[in-house]
């Protein structure tokens, strides 16, 4: 009796929305096996996508993302482009789909973006024959991170149903809290929102109506198998919402006195980039529950992960 084999049916990473559990199983899993090629201590590569073209069209400024996706198309043997949007034509008054043809003029067979508007991605998809990865798009969806993040709790615990995950802080501006609210959910983690009532808007219950929301962090925290901390973005207004840094840090910093109350199995994860002393201390962050670099290291072949089965021919069979 043979096992019938996933057949990866997208062809875009537009966002975690459009995926089911079957799809999302099936990235995790490939990812897992590009592990394994990470971690060799000699050749660190695989021919996965010699003689591909890609392109990497950053219009927002990325330290992690950026990196780990050159990272993991190096790993794949790809040939890469690096778009700058600063000295493009785009800076001349080029629209982005006038960008969008031009490069498809070139024949890329797959365009990691990062855009500061919402939706920028399925406009390109719209026109274009390759393949679009979302690196991020304004306070709508980073997929990639999303994925990584439950890469490195399925990894810890060994499953994601049943997880009680906490979010923590900048709700309202938070692309990364989308993408993982979409992604547990379908998962079958249980999902809880903290955050002051400025900074976590209670209309999310109308999109995901299992979640939990919460204002009082200490309340919460014995429960939870994981914390995932986010910063303040005060480069899109945050700062508005909220009476001072001060008063944030007294509720919602997680230090070691605040974490004494969670689980001795209770681990910490960040996106990054972190502001030590705000949203989370040094102790925490250095300390022997974060997960955080190993967050940055799952990036790599969750990534490898997404292009792969992206750029592999639709319809076949993936291994």
């Amino acid at each position: 009796m043979t096992t019938e084999r996933y057949i990866f049916p997208h062809k875009h990473l537009l966002g975690i929305e459009p995926l089911d559990s079957r799809a999302i199983t099936a990235l995790l899993d490939q990812a897992q096996a590009f592990e394994e090629v990470c971690e060799r201590p000699d050749i660190k590569i695989v021919p996965a996508l010699r003689k591909k073209l890609v392109v990497n069209l950053f219009f927002e400024n990325s330290t992690r993302t950026r990196n780990s996706f050159e990272i993991a198309q190096k790993r794949l043997s790809a040939e890469i482009v690096n778009f700058d949007a600063d000295s493009s034509s785009l800076s001349k008054g080029e629209t982005l789909v006038d960008t969008a043809l031009n490069l498809e003029a070139m024949h890329p067979d797959l365009i990691v973006m990062r855009h500061s508007a919402p939706g920028a991605h399925t406009l390109l998809s719209r026109h274009m024959k390759a393949s679009i990865v979302n690196a991020g798009d304004g306070a709508h969806e980073h997929p990639t991170q999303a994925l990584l993040d439950a890469y490195t709790l399925r990894k810890h615990f060994g499953k994601l149903e049943g997880l009680k995950v906490a979010i923590v802080g900048d709700i309202r501006n938070s692309r990364v809290v989308r993408s993982n609210l979409w992604l547990l959910t379908k998962m079958g983690a249980k999902v809880t929102l903290v955050g002051p009532p400025t900074l976590v808007p209670q209309e999310m219950k109308t999109t995901w109506p299992d979640i939990a929301i919460s204002h009082d962090l200490d309340a919460i925290l014995p429960e939870q198998d994981a914390i995932m901390m986010l910063r303040i973005q005060f480069e899109r207004g945050t700062g508005r919402y909220i009476p001072g840094q001060g008063e944030y840090i007294k509720f919602f910093q997680l230090n070691d006195q605040r974490l004494k109350r969670a689980k001795d199995t209770c681990v910490v994860l960040h996106p990054g980039p972190i502001n030590r002393g705000v949203e989370i201390t040094s102790e925490v962050a250095d300390g022997p529950r974060n997960l955080i670099l190993d967050q940055v290291t799952n990036g790599v072949p969750v990534r490898m992960a997404v292009m792969y089965l992206l750029c592999h021919p639709h319809g076949e069979q993936v291994p």
